[in-house]
């Protein structure tokens, strides 16, 4: 008998049939022997749904308001999958993220994890039942309700996972696996059997959507094995676990594409020892991620600095700039503009050279301008024109022998 916890997206439980197809594969593994609990998001469209309601009362709502508001879609999911599962017989019971001992900071929208207790889930799930979780949400310690951010149903299925102790979690999504790209903008892309944490986690924060980079980097941490696969069908997924001396021997297994991200500039800063820190201690004050960044060199006194963060991300950025420097007037000295980030990834590139003139020669051959460019051990990204996105994708992807069409 194993412990297996199975995470559902919202395409997987988007309406009455979709639920009662999660149903019959929970009850599939249940019926196997196996001890199943199930982490499931909110239906497809109703966070959505939720967010334009907020926005169309109040063009600024309040984040507290919004964790009560959005938890909603989840505690709605929970209770059907239950339902679902009584109808064919199968003991279950749900629970929130609150009641599942789910704590995390008080950063409302953005919340992180500190503890889990696990509630009553292993009683339960002892006592024959299978559990069906609400993904995304936690209380913090003053017991109010938070959220884990977009993304955050993949996050509360791995810690609990981890808190469990589970032999294996499931990511059941809308796509057969992890792929070398993005398989809807590049359609000569090949589905990956395994890759390790470390390369998912730069592939999830690169861009791609299969899996949000927290949870990931959670799995790593705490040793999580688990697998992407579609709710669809029941086709063999992609493994992600410890590095293993053969996947070196692939230089870039991926290639990852993100529209959502924006470029910003800061112009008219102080050139002197001290203005670097100023400004981005202050930006992560306010909770936002930056991505690359270019300081160009100062003249008379003065320097720029470019960065990156998510679109959704630039008030709240430039909000936390013009409270560190009130210098910079209204309307000047702060421009945001919208970028494109194509990524390529691969733990082979530790010990493999020309990786860099083979992603530049590409983008050059495509017309492709690079405005910014960032590295790690195992990836290079670049900041390229949103308009040039998906063409710059197909052909790195092609460069580096990754289409379908170059194993024959």
């Amino acid at each position: 008998m194993a412990l297996i916890v199975q995470k559902y997206g919202g395409t997987s439980v988007a309406d009455v049939e979709r639920i009662q197809n999660v149903a019959r594969r929970v009850k599939e593994s249940y019926d196997s022997g196996n001890q199943v609990v199930v982490v499931v998001s909110a239906r497809s469209g109703v966070t959505n749904e939720l967010v334009k309601r907020a926005y169309q009362l109040n063009p600024n709502p309040d984040e507290r308001e919004m964790d009560l508001l959005l938890s909603v879609g989840e505690q709605e999911t929970i209770a059907l999958t239950a339902m679902a599962l009584h109808a064919l017989g199968i003991p279950a019971v749900s629970r929130t993220g609150s009641q599942a001992g789910i704590e995390t900071d008080p950063a409302h929208t953005r919340a992180r994890i500190l503890r889990i207790t696990g509630g009553d889930i292993r009683e339960q799930i002892d006592a024959g039942k299978v559990v069906i979780l609400a993904g995304f949400q936690g209380h913090s310690p003053e017991g109010q309700v938070t959220t884990l951010g977009r993304g955050g149903s993949d996050l509360s299925a791995i810690a609990i996972a981890a808190a469990l102790k589970a032999d294996l979690c499931q990511i059941f999504t809308d796509v057969d696996g992890v792929y070398t790209a993005d398989p809807r903008i590049v359609p000569l892309a090949k589905k990956i059997e395994s890759i390790s944490y470390e390369e998912m986690l730069e592939m999830a924060s690169a861009g791609s959507k299969v899996m949000q980079n927290r949870a990931v980097e959670f799995a790593q941490k705490f040793k999580v094995l688990f697998e992407v696969r579609s709710s669809f069908n029941n086709n063999p997924g992609t493994i992600v676990k410890e590095e293993v001396p053969s996947m070196e021997d692939v230089v870039v297994s991926g290639v990852a594409l993100d529209k959502n991200q924006a470029k910003l500039v800061v112009s008219d800063l102080p050139d002197r020892a001290g203005t670097a820190a100023q400004l981005f201690q202050t930006i992560a004050d306010a909770g936002v991620s930056v991505d690359m960044i270019v300081q160009n060199i100062g003249r008379e006194g003065k320097a720029n600095m470019t960065f990156t963060v998510t679109r959704d991300d630039v008030k709240r950025a430039e909000k936390a700039v013009k409270a560190a420097f009130p210098e910079l007037e209204a309307g000047e000295g702060f421009e945001a503009s919208e970028i494109a980030k194509v990524s390529v990834v691969g733990v082979g590139m530790r010990t493999h050279s020309g990786v860099a003139a083979t992603l530049f020669e590409a983008l050059a051959e495509a017309a492709v301008n690079i405005q910014l460019i960032s590295t790690s051990e195992i990836k290079i990204s670049v900041g390229i024109d949103p308009q040039d996105a998906e063409k710059a994708a197909q052909v790195v992807h092609r460069a580096f022998g990754l289409d379908v069409a170059s194993d024959s």
